[in-house]
């Protein structure tokens, strides 16, 4: 699926990203959600599976996007 296909809940005009290239969250179309974020290797996940670390504040923006 492409980035264009995405809705992007976080990192709407505050000032914090530039060229997409931040922690983000994005609704897909099917109502699952996407995180992009650092890659953190604290534990090793299943294959096909990746951990990354996002700030709280993409987290909390993002749900006040979902409930709005």
């Amino acid at each position: 699926m492409a980035r264009e296909e995405l809705t992007r809940l976080t990192g709407n005009g505050n000032g914090e990203c530039e060229d997409n290239d931040c922690p983000n969250v994005y609704r897909a179309a099917g109502g699952s959600l996407l995180v992009q974020g650092n890659v953190s290797f604290a534990f090793q996940t299943p294959r096909g599976e990746a951990l990354v670390e996002i700030p709280e504040s993409v987290l909390r923006e993002a749900v006040r996007a979902l409930d709005g």
